[in-house]
């Protein structure tokens, strides 16, 4: 079979023939549609722990045996993955995709999904809040913008390092004002951006120097959760940065399969309700080293394969 395949360790992948996987208990085979890749695949190329070479990990959406069309995460059975024409995956991380559900859709709303959905939950998000979603323009913060106002948000406000896509964010009215963070006096012009005297809540996908803005960009009673560290691994806060607020560090991708399965059923249901749309960027199998340099880029969407 055709695979994009990592020959070594933080390499970019390369489209080969690769031996097919066979059936084995406790797992499903399933012909590969359409694969998706996010920034932990990146990541997942330096660890550490995976064996190279390797078939690109992703998630991805096909079809099973029985011809069910299903979901399944970046959990493949090594050295397996989404990126190829077959791929073997742990009975628990397949699940059925419903009627009317698009491959895109499907993909966007699990891992993605997922990891907008709870750290926003858990911001506890009221009637009239101020929200700041730090890392907006990637893919996790273009959910999570929409579902603030889903909750309830009076304002959202969205921040990060490009200013021409935080102006498509504002523009589409995804976000109600936007902020591009240059390290120069972040701080005081996200306060400005809340239009008050700061955030009620704020979504960090970033960490590092932003999340020290955004939180002195906050007011008292304030609740500000992170989800990510793209921006750097510490943060230097003061006795008083904190006072009065809560900061808390959650994780989305370790809970059971039962869990985000129906999590991911109930975004699913959510983007009938809100447009949790996103721009996505279609790639062939063969062009899969083009697709991972795009996504390597932090690309402000969806990079989707095409398998098939």
């Amino acid at each position: 079979m055709r695979a994009a395949v990592l020959q070594e360790r933080g390499g970019t992948p390369v489209v080969v023939d690769h031996e097919e996987p066979s059936e084995q208990a406790g797992a499903v085979l399933i012909d590969v549609d359409t694969a998706g890749l996010g920034g932990w695949d990146v990541v997942g190329a330096y660890r550490e722990s995976v064996d190279f070479p390797c078939v690109v990990r992703g998630e991805g959406v096909g079809r099973d045996q029985d011809g069910r069309r299903v979901y399944f995460g970046e959990r493949s059975v090594l050295p397996f993955g989404a990126l190829a024409e077959r791929t073997v995956v742990p009975v628990p991380e397949v699940w059925e995709v419903p009627d009317g559900v698009d491959d895109a859709t499907a993909i966007t709303m699990a891992i993605a999904g997922t990891g907008a959905l709870l750290p926003l939950e858990a911001t506890r998000i009221e009637a009239g809040d101020r929200v700041l979603v730090v890392g907006g323009t990637g893919a996790l913060g273009r959910i999570a913008l929409p579902l603030a106002r889903h909750f309830g948000a009076g304002r959202v406000v969205a921040a990060a390092r490009d200013a021409d896509a935080l102006a498509d964010l504002k523009s589409a009215g995804i976000a109600d004002e936007v902020v591009t963070l240059t390290g120069e006096d972040d701080a005081a012009r996200l306060r400005d951006a809340s239009g008050g005297d700061g955030f009620d809540a704020v979504l960090d996908l970033v960490y590092g120097a932003p999340l020290e803005a955004a939180i002195a960009a906050t007011r008292w009673g304030a609740r500000i959760v992170n989800a990510g560290t793209l921006a750097g691994r510490q943060v230097t806060l003061g006795p008083g940065a904190l006072l009065f607020r809560t900061l808390t560090t959650i994780g989305t991708g370790q809970r059971p399969p039962a869990e985000r399965e129906q999590i991911w059923r109930r975004l699913l249901q959510l983007s009938t309700e809100v447009d949790l749309s996103m721009p996505t960027t279609h790639y062939a199998l063969e062009d899969a080293a083009t697709a991972w340099q795009a996504q390597v880029a932090s690309p402000h969407g969806k990079v989707i394969v095409d398998i098939r």
